[in-house]
């Protein structure tokens, strides 16, 4: 009987990747299997987060570009922020000013840990704002024409 279980060792020992014992080849197996699932979970969610969240913020009617215009106009509380795209190879974080230096206009209190005073973006409520936005532009030039 030891010979047997000698040579079955000996197999398994064999069949162990390197830095495996014998004693945690159980376990290394299964933490294998799990980090394998968890990485294809982190792959699913990702390729559903980001079409979801575009549909969410308003993506069939606005750009996603136009969609980051929005979210800066809302972030900076601004009328004329926009997103610069391509951004700048120059620009922040390798080199040149931060977006937001010499913005005054953010809701944001800033310090070690900011607080944001900025309500929450509901379902399409950017492709409102910019509706009534360009509304009230358009109405603007009405009667700067008259």
């Amino acid at each position: 009987m030891s010979k047997n279980t000698t040579a079955a060792d000996s197999e398994v020992d064999q069949e162990l990747p390197p830095g495996t014992t014998p004693a945690f080849a159980r376990m290394h197996k299964w933490l294998k299997r799990f980090i394998i699932v968890c990485l294809f979970g982190l792959v699913i969610e990702g390729a559903f987060t980001v079409p979801v969240l575009a549909v969410w913020y308003g993506a069939p009617t606005l750009s996603l570009t136009e969609i980051c215009d929005e979210f800066m106009k809302v972030r900076w509380n601004d009328e004329k922020a926009e997103c610069k795209y391509p951004h700048p190879i120059d620009g922040p974080p390798f080199g040149g000013p931060g977006e937001g230096t010499g913005r005054t206009t953010a809701k944001t209190e800033w310090g070690v840990q900011p607080k944001s005073n900025l309500d929450r973006i509901g379902f399409r409520e950017l492709v409102r704002n910019k509706e009534e936005r360009e509304a009230r532009e358009k109405a603007k030039a009405q009667a700067g024409a008259k």
